[in-house]
């Protein structure tokens, strides 16, 4: 449940009540505002570049951690160009084709990935985001069990070499 204690529109307290079905934040005087605490929609991109897979480092991730490409949806962005921007902002590739991989739940972190299939090219150029990246055979690509990794799993699975 979300840490807010004050309704944004009235100021008067938060109370947890049942509203759909589940406990919800909601005004203690009726105003009418509902704390709904949707997970926030999470693109991830498994970039394909020169037949394989570039996995990264977050500038903040311990040293050996690597995983996909991801960024935040952006409101009114339809996902598959969104998903194309992040390609370009963190690693400076245009994408040339876009693939559906599926959507996946990361209760977590309070987020929904949307994850694609990503073709590009160019030169990579690691954003200040990013501390270094890795080109991985596909063939020697590991998924892991959460997160991205779901959708690692799910795309080797589907892959034809």
């Amino acid at each position: 449940m979300s840490a807010w204690r004050f309704c944004p529109l009235c100021g008067a307290g938060l109370q947890v009540r049942a509203v759909a079905d589940l406990p919800r934040l909601v005004c203690g005087a009726d105003c009418g505002f509902v704390h709904w605490d949707n997970p926030a929609p999470v693109l991830a991109a498994l970039v394909e570049y020169h037949g394989r897979v570039v996995l990264a480092r977050n500038q903040g991730w311990a040293t050996g951690a690597f995983g996909l490409i991801t960024g935040f949806l952006e409101r009114d962005e339809d996902p598959a160009a969104g998903v194309a921007r992040e390609v370009k902002e963190e690693l400076g590739l245009d994408a040339t084709a876009v693939t559906l991989i599926g959507v996946y739940p990361f209760a977590r972190q309070h987020e929904v990935i949307v994850a694609y299939h990503v073709r590009a090219e160019g030169e990579i150029r690691l954003n200040e985001e990013l501390a270094e990246f890795r080109l991985i055979a596909p063939e020697k690509l590991k998924a892991w069990d959460f997160g991205t990794g779901l959708a690692v799993s799910d795309w080797l699975a589907r892959r034809v070499p």
